[in-house]
């Protein structure tokens, strides 16, 4: 059975696409899906502690976004966007340019007075190897500014597209379902016994890279670094023996999960994954998902058609623009049961 691209489209009118975060980052809607019964329900974030029992496991991916934006210029004068994407050693990185047509090897991009940068190669998937001078990473981020989705035009400060567990340096767009996490929620969920695993998985270009072909499977998943410490194994692996639920915060830990599942088991995992999770898909840890509204015809659609079940989810997502809730990065939440 082909599955098509355009099957995981649906309409959304422009203006439900969050522009900024809503205060306090708890107080966003939450919708909740019951996988068996087929029920929906439509609370705030702040009751998911209703939902969640002593014993469950939240994972949760602490990766931390890096001010991967700068702005340059050509001796031309042109104006030319910079996205840091992966780091290759000190001073040099993948980048994507815009408008890409503009750079081509040699040359020379002009960030500010201390900071240039020299175009050293274009790779096939469009992405260019940039020698930046000085060869200083620091000063480098020190310049940089949140790198938000194209779709956001307003200037939102890096912390706030940052969940409050961030800890490790390395993604260029937000794990954005721990958006609505709050020291004050992640205390309470800990006091009703609520159990807590961090893993990391680097978000990547893969994010921005829109799905070309006509055929699902067709598709190929951009490769990210991840990362499962022991600590994580060994809660993940109680709170399967005691019968409890992992919960996913978000498609980067289901990507992350899944990929270990699949592997020989091990005290620890690092690695990169290109697990790319469409319907239908056996999942083989992951027991519920904290998630936002995704783009049409998106990978990330596709896997949460692939843990909700397709009709269930497009029912969903009509039943969101029905009700306004607020869309993507900054949007609203889904708790899929």
């Amino acid at each position: 059975m082909i599955m098509k691209v355009s099957e995981f489209d649906y309409e959304l009118p422009p203006e439900l696409i969050a522009q900024e975060p809503v205060e306090p980052r708890d107080a966003s809607r939450l919708m909740v899906l019951h996988r068996k019964t087929k029920k929906i329900e439509h609370r705030i974030f702040r009751e998911i502690v209703e939902y969640l029992e002593p014993g469950d496991l939240l994972v949760l991916n602490v990766s931390k976004v890096i001010p991967a934006r700068l702005y340059a210029k050509k001796k031309t004068g042109a104006h030319i966007e910079i996205l840091l994407l992966d780091r290759l050693e000190e001073g040099i990185w993948r980048c994507l340019v815009k408008p890409g047509q503009k750079v081509k090897k040699g040359t020379e991009l002009l960030i500010d007075n201390n900071l240039s940068a020299v175009c050293l190669d274009r790779s096939e998937d469009g992405t260019r190897i940039l020698e930046f001078r000085p060869k200083n990473d620091d000063l480098i981020l020190k310049k940089g500014k949140a790198p938000l989705p194209p779709y956001i035009k307003k200037e939102v400060p890096l912390d706030r597209y940052q969940t409050v567990y961030a800890k490790e340096n390395g993604s260029v767009a937000a794990p954005t379902a721990g958006l609505h996490f709050t020291p004050e929620l992640i205390e309470k969920l800990k006091e009703k016994g609520v159990e807590f695993a961090e893993i990391v998985l680097h978000v990547g270009i893969g994010t921005f890279r829109p799905v070309k072909v006509e055929e699902v499977e067709k598709h190929r998943m951009h490769e990210e670094y991840y990362r499962v410490p022991r600590e994580a194994v060994r809660k993940i692996r109680e709170t399967k023996e005691k019968g409890k639920r992992v919960v996913a915060v978000g498609t980067t830990t289901v990507r992350t999960l899944e990929t270990i599942a699949r592997l020989p088991e091990q005290e620890e995992y690092a690695g990169k994954t290109d697990l790319f999770i469409y319907p239908p898909f056996e999942f083989k840890m992951v027991d519920a998902l904290i998630t936002n509204f995704h783009l049409p015809r998106s990978t990330l659609l596709m896997l949460v058609a692939a843990f909700a079940g397709k009709d269930f989810i497009m029912e969903a997502y009509r039943e969101a623009v029905k009700r306004r809730y607020r869309f993507f990065s900054f949007g609203d939440a889904m708790l899929i049961l």
